[in-house]
């Protein structure tokens, strides 16, 4: 069986490479996706390095002049999917879209780099450095307001949550009156009760509208914009990737800019504490606009751990949510509290475990020294993939999947973390 699972996520990988990029799968996602291609590097890490590093490479191909990389790269106009590049009008070299997503490039080629001795792959992946501390300056200048000190996101999409319920406040400042009309390409290729709702795609489409309409201005955009919220999950995860950042430019030797990234990395150690909420003791968003926190537990906020974030008597309140919570849950880890009046264990980010996710938050507990729960969510998510196939996303009650099927960074994850060989 272990065999058969392998053969199956390595023909997935290939089968949804479309010529050096790999698309997350056929149909529902024609494109290149920023994060997606991150994880699909450790998959084809595990039997071609230099794929891995070509997955890479070609992300950054997109990278704009200011040091931003965008969440889609559009190599080719695509009717399958909207909103497309026709409707972002934005990009370079390339045509993308205009926001980002989670910076996790740099914790995967740090990782890629220490795991290899053959000088062919170190010399490519060292070269993606100048790239990886542009971006993580874009962000410092664009994404982490220096009275926040956290990283906020200025559309749901940019968070890779695209309809957590830590989104829906927020989102009620968003004008959606005058938006163009359009249709939905997503209903055409997953059942409507596991995508976002029609009032989350209204305000998904008027922030890009917003957003295409200064220019992609991105420093408009994050401090007059109508949805400005401390993501927690974007945060944690840009943590961890400044550790690595410098841990990896320790090993190249790039001495010069090392003060420079101590720098960013102790400013989001601090701004951390801004997405504690001491009323329901958890990390969780925070919009910027009127201050207040969600309150919500999701699977994002354990991601605390990942980033080596969080205080003695912090971490010990999340453990409370984590014994709490992965004892109500078949397979963990759902991505919302399935105690919470938001939760639905079939759409989308509202409820269903998400193999990458499980991925950081085991990885965290494991380097904390909690490693019966990082064992938990690796069992669980192997489990997942060998009962009900290599999905998008799964029900944390019955482990049915949900979104698109065959999809790449679940087999990456299969071959790179949680299957038999990995």
């Amino acid at each position: 069986m272990p065999d058969e699972v392998d053969n199956k996520a390595k023909e997935i990988l290939r089968a949804n490479d479309k010529g050096g990029f790999t698309v997350p799968t056929g149909g529902l996602y024609p494109y290149q996706w920023n994060w997606d291609s991150m994880f699909v590097a450790l998959g084809f890490a595990t039997f071609d390095r230099s794929r891995a590093c070509q997955e890479i490479e070609t992300l950054f191909e997109a990278q704009w002049s200011d040091g931003f990389v965008p969440h889609i790269v559009f190599r080719r106009e695509d009717p399958d999917y909207f909103p497309g590049p026709s409707v972002w009008q934005a990009g370079e070299t390339l045509k993308t879209s205009g926001i980002t997503q989670p910076p996790v490039a740099a914790t995967v080629v740090n990782k890629l780099w220490s795991e290899t001795e053959d000088e062919s792959i170190r010399e490519r992946l060292a070269a993606l450095f100048p790239k990886l501390l542009a971006w993580h300056r874009w962000f410092h200048s664009c994404r982490v307001p220096e009275d926040v000190g956290a990283a906020v996101v200025i559309h749901p999409w940019e968070s890779g949550r695209d309809n957590s319920p830590e989104w829906d406040s927020p989102a009620t400042a968003i004008d959606v009156s005058g938006i163009e009309p359009y249709t939905r390409r997503d209903l055409q290729h997953a059942d409507p009760h596991m995508r976002p709702t029609k009032q989350d795609y209204d305000r998904y489409i008027a922030l890009v509208e917003y957003g295409r309409g200064t220019g992609w201005d991105q420093k408009k955009i994050a401090t007059e914009g109508p949805f400005r919220v401390a993501d927690v999950g974007m945060t944690m995860i840009l943590l961890r990737a400044t550790r690595d950042l410098l841990e990896l430019g320790r090993r190249l030797e790039h001495d010069d800019v090392l003060p420079e990234i101590e720098g960013y990395l102790r400013q989001l150690e601090t701004g951390v504490d801004y997405l504690w909420d001491n009323d329901r003791k958890t990390f969780c968003s925070r919009d910027t606009v009127n201050g207040r926190h969600s309150g919500m537990v999701t699977s994002a906020s354990f991601l605390y751990a990942y980033a080596g974030a969080g205080n003695k008597e912090q971490r010990e309140h999340m453990m409370k949510h984590w014994e709490r919570i992965s004892a109500s849950a078949e397979y963990t880890v759902p991505s919302q509290d399935p105690g919470d009046e938001n939760f639905d264990h079939m759409r989308y980010w509202k409820g269903p475990v998400w193999i990458v996710v499980n991925y950081m938050v085991s990885r965290g507990f494991a380097e904390q020294g909690m490693q019966e729960a990082a064992d938990r969510i690796r069992t669980d998510s192997g489990r997942l993939i060998e009962q009900h196939g290599f999905n998008e996303a799964f029900s944390p009650k019955t482990g049915a999947g949900t979104g698109g099927s065959d999809f790449s960074w679940t087999a990456a994850m299969w071959l790179a973390w949680c299957g038999d060989g990995a």
